[in-house]
């Protein structure tokens, strides 16, 4: 029989419960919440149903009004049904899969999955999110058949955005189920699945706790600031911008605090079992309440002065005062600064002479020597290892990656020479002539198994497109410094932005010509797709606004027209090429980024999208098609049968996604907005895009891909700029927008309504194209739009002036 899960049950609506809720319903899935009943009722509550399921009310309402958000989009609550562990436990007969998420005890686990044992149909899967407490343990007082269907699946917080999930098999659980739940974890829930074994806080927070912990001891040893050392181990280290003390403030330092004590607890022969105890400043905030944001003062706060601005202010760990933050300064810092890559970051600093790079190589240090510690403890593979951290921490390395790129011969010297105790399994594997833990070889990546001795090919699914793997077996068709070809196989390449934050320069609008020539002549189709690191991730940020600041700067305003030409006639080619062209964007999708998106045939989408044409926050429009493109995707989803058509509902929409400058909060947003067609698709796991995108080129290859015909699209002419001009008048008077903000209003609407032409005509697109071109480069003469742009490229934020 084929395994599907159609109906699931999440047990306890906390914020695990209810973040593990809201997922499963982005995914389709129809999903039963229950929590219990108030001990409190009041006698004439006992019979209401709304009373008795307050408490779970009360946790779903959280998560529908989380910010960020946990449901990819509101309608997804219609897929949740709530209740309570006593009216409604009969209701997990309907599920085929049963999420226990309730509070960290463990005889009240027991009890609740007793109670489920005794309702849920005969092969249900049943599974704990459990964080600390040992599968083993929980499941001791149950049947062998429920045994046999129960795991660990360990989501991390918060749900949606963490990649991370670990599954753990109990001793008796079938293998078949294992396989099923690992599938439909990665590929229907979009989740990194790291294997587990049943040891205290499995993988990744055995490892990351152990490592924050010993940052913090370390930070007392050698007197360093809270902020020097979130200087350090921030993003320059591949680390997330929250680096140690943010991510704790955000996470709550009582949460890291029970994590750590737990562990000490149940890792008595651990050799650095020391590692996960507190120092006692951090003992001395907990008394205070000093926790984090959700006590709105941790290691960092801010105070409002008296004139209202805000002032962010950071702990001091020997007096718990707080004093004004300033941006630690460090020699190692700026050198990294000045490295291209991550790899030459870390050595920068890692092999810097300063006290701030002495103290992150002893915390590199212990971090790598106590990973390596600890499999195959905890797991059996490295690999596992790696992704544990970077899926579950947010950073772009995992320790072994981390070890291969500081050099592991060069730092094991150094460890040896300052007395680290460096394990013996490193030493037996440098002794036999391996010096890395990863290597390339034919297009296969390996690992070092340590258990084996020897090196391993990664595993990979086969939905799974590696661009790096592919570029390190020279499958590079053509190249410039900002783009890539690389060939796909069967006749399908990707074009590949590598540009920071992925933007579109010159270069690559020259590169368009050159790759959609070398495709139609020597393949079937073109993905446009990048796997930068990172969570969300960016597609690309936008056009080059710098390059064009120096074009306005020197007031070589043809030449920028020249560009904005090149770029639309090289997006008209994607648009009718005689080949389909995929793009395959996730993350931040903006301005330039997102006109590239709407110009090509289709998009395969990740769900985390942060799509828009944002051009108004720096004064401008968008000018590489996105006026006509998104004017274009509205039309095109009405069948041409329909007649008698009120463009004013449409015109109006796409008006305000542009002069509103709207970003999708998801691809489902991005759909609902209209920036995603009928015929786009949605695909949950960001390491799917490139393959899911390269199936759909061959798709529409099978299916007889032919281009569209390029013809006259309808315009509402001056009608549309008068119904616009009116909402505009409102809106400045009620002191929504400025006066500039409405100035710009009124451009967007005379370019997308096909500027002076008579009320609903018809005109070539090169129409509007033209007026794009003409209105970007006449808001460029403007003050206001320079002072946006200045402010911009300063501050990264927008300007209201």
């Amino acid at each position: 029989m084929q395994r599907a899960i159609r109906k699931a049950a999440v047990i306890g609506a906390g914020v695990m419960g209810g973040g593990i809720a809201a997922l499963l319903t982005g995914a389709g899935i129809s999903t039963l919440l229950l929590d219990m009943v108030p001990s409190d009722l009041k006698d004439n509550e006992r019979e209401d149903p709304d009373a008795r399921n307050r408490i779970v009310k009360a946790g779903l309402d959280r998560a529908i009004l989380s910010k960020p958000p946990l449901f990819f989009h509101p309608d997804d609550v219609g897929r949740i049904s709530i209740g309570n562990f006593e009216d409604d436990f009969d209701r997990l007969s309907e599920c085929d899969w049963i999420v226990e998420a309730v509070v960290e005890n463990l005889g009240i686990k027991q009890d609740i999955l007793k109670r489920v044992e005794t309702h849920r149909k005969r092969g249900t899967i049943v599974s704990s999110n459990t964080s600390g407490i040992p599968l083993k343990k929980i499941s001791e007082p149950l049947g062998e058949e429920f045994r046999q269907h129960f795991m660990g699946t360990h989501f991390f917080n918060p749900v949606r955005y963490m990649k991370l999930l670990e599954i753990i098999p109990g001793e008796d659980t079938l293998p078949e189920l294992l396989t099923f739940m690992a599938d439909f974890g990665e590929r229907i829930l979009g989740k990194g699945i790291v294997w587990a074994k049943d040891t205290p806080n499995f993988v990744a927070n055995r490892i990351g706790v152990q490592g924050i912990v010993k940052a913090m001891q370390l930070m007392v040893e050698d007197g360093l600031s809270i902020a020097e050392v979130d200087a350090m181990l921030g993003t320059s280290m591949g680390r997330p911008r929250t680096a140690i003390f943010k991510t704790i403030d955000i996470v709550g330092l009582d949460v890291l605090r029970h994590v750590a004590e737990n562990t000490y607890e149940l890792v008595p022969d651990d050799e650095a079992r020391d590692s996960f105890v507190l120092p006692d400043f951090a003992k001395r905030m907990i008394e205070r309440n000093l926790i984090g944001k959700k006590a709105e003062s941790g290691f960092y706060k801010t105070e409002l002065t008296a004139d209202f601005k805000k002032i962010r202010k950071v702990i001091d760990p020997r007096t718990l005062t707080y004093s004004e933050y300033t941006q630690p300064v460090f020699p190692c810092l700026s050198e990294a600064a000045k490295a291209k890559t991550l790899p030459e970051k870390i050595r920068a600093i890692v092999y810097g002479k300063d006290r701030g790079a002495q103290y992150v190589w002893k915390v590199l240090a212990h971090g790598l020597i106590y990973a390596a510690n600890r499999v195959p403890e905890i797991s059996d593979s490295i690999v596992n290892v790696d992704n544990a951290i970077k899926w579950g921490f947010n950073f772009e390395m995992g320790p072994f990656e981390t070890w291969d790129a500081i050099g592991l011969e060069k730092s094991v010297r150094r460890m040896e020479k300052e007395g680290f105790n460096v394990p013996e399994k490193i030493m037996r594997m440098l002794a036999s002539g391996n010096s890395c833990f990863y290597k390339t070889e034919n297009g296969q990546r390996f690992y070092y198994d340590f258990i084996q001795a020897t090196y391993r090919e990664c595993p990979v699914r086969e939905n799974i497109l590696s661009l790096q793997v592919l570029k390190d077996s020279n499958r590079v068709a053509r190249s410039c410094a900002s783009a890539s070809l690389i060939d796909l196989g069967d006749g399908v390449f990707c074009c590949e932005f590598h540009t920071k934050m992925n933007i579109i320069d010159k270069e690559i609008v020259d590169f368009l010509e050159e790759i959609f020539e070398h495709v139609s002549q020597n393949g079937s189709g073109l993905v446009i797709g990048n796997q930068a690191a990172g969570v969300p991730g960016t597609f690309s940020a936008g056009g080059d606004l710098p390059y064009m600041a120096m074009l306005a700067k020197d007031r070589k305003y043809s030449e920028m027209e020249s560009f904005l030409n090149t770029a639309q006639q090289g997006l008209q080619s994607a648009r009718y090429a005689p080949i389909p062209v995929v793009a395959a964007p996730y993350g931040m999708t903006l301005g330039g980024g997102c006109e590239v998106c709407l110009a090509v045939d289709r998009i395969v989408a990740h769900t985390e999208l942060y799509m828009g044409l944002v051009e108004i926050g720096v004064g401008l429009l968008p000018a590489g098609g996105g006026c006509l493109n998104l004017w274009k995707k509205f039309l095109k989803s009405v069948p041409q049968v329909v007649t008698g058509l009120d463009l004013s509902k449409f015109f109006t929409s796409v008006f305000m996604n542009i002069a509103l400058a709207k970003v999708s909060t998801s691809a489902a947003d991005a759909r609902a907005n209209g920036f995603l067609g009928p015929n786009d698709r949605i695909v949950f796991n960001r390491d799917y895009l490139i393959a899911e995108a390269k199936k759909e080129v061959l798709s529409m290859v099978e299916q007889g891909y032919a281009p569209p015909i390029e013809k006259k699209i309808p315009v509402m002419g001056q009608a549309a700029q008068g119904m616009i001009k009116a909402e505009i008048y409102n809106m400045l008077k009620g002191g929504f927008i400025s006066e500039y903000d409405a100035f710009l209003a009124e451009k967007i609407a005379y370019v997308l309504s096909g500027g002076d032409v008579r009320d609903n005509s018809e005109v070539e697109e090169e129409v509007i194209l033209k007026l794009e071109r003409k209105t970007f480069v006449d808001l460029w003469k403007q003050e206001k739009t320079v002072a946006r742009v200045e402010h911009f490229l300063k501050t990264g934020k927008p300007l209201r002036n």
